[in-house]
């Protein structure tokens, strides 16, 4: 049976390498359709709590896993590729601290892959990363093995369009960019992609898929640091940034609603411009926008700080010694997620001020930053803080409640929006 066959009747064996955030998502989604899957992860505990059924990712429940008995299993030992007719990679991509990409865990899985590589397998890369890396990187590797693209085995690129938390849009109702090194690959890719999500979208080769998925996150992050520029310059001009945003998003055409933040979180939108900008500067061009908007967004924390110093003063008080409750600290509402959260900058310049600082957030349990381990309270004693920070603005908290037992509140998310007025002087705004 050959491989579009294999995908057709749910014969396909799949291998997912990383089963994270973005890979144990597209492994259950694959599953669910009846395709025998494997997650490939070298994390004892990752693979243990799979194979019993219980997932550590917010969008996958215990319940969908053990649904899946049978259909998905998880593993450390790479042995598992040979008998897989198709893997996808989906391992983390950060930056080094020079800011650089660092692609060495799709490397390292690719030494894993090519070790096992065989005649009519499809490899498909989903991590992020620079234009041209899955032809001029993956592609000579896997290469070294003496087998060749399109016409030994397929490689594709496919970015992930994975989004926390989100309620309405999941792996299969989010339309699905995919790019083949050749026709062949990418007529491949489309048969196994297209058995579980709803819409594919085929571009002309990995290079354009790769710089698909930059664009859709510069392009968020040029954004919010225009308002995030905003927010500042209306404060300078005493008025309220969130009314002028609101204001102008009535506009039904020419206008995208974007809202400033105390600074970027998550693995995708805080990193994935440096890995444009990276390969732009190998071809000896300066990505300005993209720098400008790193340099803005990473700005933020500071803001935040800068705000709170300048609440608590106009309140008669040093943030040295003074009280303060993060009030969330997940890089976005409604998940545990604290991949690059701002608050860990926030807390990391407070503490450097000799704050006492605490946090309340209902997903994360517990909190180190730099060695230094963060207590979590309750909302039950919020008059005895001296500042609250809305930093994340989980859904289930009743901020009129906190806002009128706290003593000051710095919000930087618009929490407070609706009743803020109300509330003058104690309520503070980015």
């Amino acid at each position: 049976m050959n491989f579009f066959d294999k995908v057709r009747s749910g014969d396909v064996r799949v291998v997912v390498v990383g089963a994270g955030y973005v890979g144990l998502p597209l492994a259950v989604e694959m599953a669910r359709t009846g395709i025998r899957v494997t997650a490939l992860d070298k994390i004892q505990a990752k693979v243990d709590a799979l194979n019993e059924a219980h997932s550590y990712v917010g969008d996958v429940s215990d319940a969908s896993l053990k649904e899946l008995t049978g259909r998905l299993d998880a593993t450390t030992d790479d042995s598992v590729l040979a008998d897989a007719d198709a893997v996808v990679i989906c391992v983390p991509t950060p930056l080094r601290k020079t800011k650089d990409p660092d692609v060495s865990f799709i490397m390292d899985a690719a030494e894993h892959v090519a070790k096992h590589l065989h005649p009519g397998q499809l490899i498909v890369l989903e991590s992020t990363t620079y234009p041209g890396f899955t032809r001029e990187m993956l592609r000579p590797r896997l290469e070294r093995t003496g087998l060749v693209v399109g016409k030994d085995f397929c490689l594709a690129f496919s970015p992930e369009r994975v989004d926390p938390g989100n309620p309405t849009y999941g792996i299969r109702n989010t339309p699905k960019v995919v790019g083949g090194c050749t026709p062949e690959c990418l007529k491949r890719v489309e048969v196994l992609y297209g058995r579980f999500i709803d819409h594919l979208v085929s571009v002309s080769s990995t290079d354009a898929a790769e710089m698909v998925k930059l664009l859709e996150n510069t392009f968020r992050a040029v954004n919010i640091a225009l308002v995030n520029e905003v927010s500042i310059m209306c404060n300078r001009l005493g008025l309220d940034s969130w009314e002028v945003i609101d204001a102008a998003s009535t506009k039904p055409f020419g206008y995208m609603r974007f809202y400033p933040g105390p600074g970027l979180g998550g693995h995708c939108i805080p990193i994935d411009p440096h890995y444009l900008g990276w390969k732009l500067k190998t071809l000896k061009y300066t990505a300005r926008f993209v720098e400008l908007a790193e340099e803005v967004n990473a700005s933020m924390p500071r803001v935040v700080v800068e705000r709170v110093v300048e609440a608590l003063n106009e309140h008669g008080k040093a943030v040295n010694g003074s009280k303060i409750l993060m009030l969330g600290v997940a890089y976005k509402k409604d998940i545990s997620d604290m991949r690059e959260s701002p608050a860990l900058d926030i807390i990391d310049m407070l503490a450097h001020k000799h704050a006492d600082i605490s946090y309340h957030d209902p997903f994360v349990e517990e909190l180190s930053v730099l060695g230094r381990e963060i207590p979590r309270k309750d909302l039950t004693d919020v008059a005895s803080y001296d500042c609250v920070i809305i930093v994340t603005d989980h859904s289930d908290i009743d901020y009129r409640r906190v806002v009128e037992e706290a003593q000051l509140v710095v919000d930087t998310r618009n929490a407070t929006g609706s009743f803020r007025s109300e509330f003058a002087g104690k309520v503070w705004s980015i």
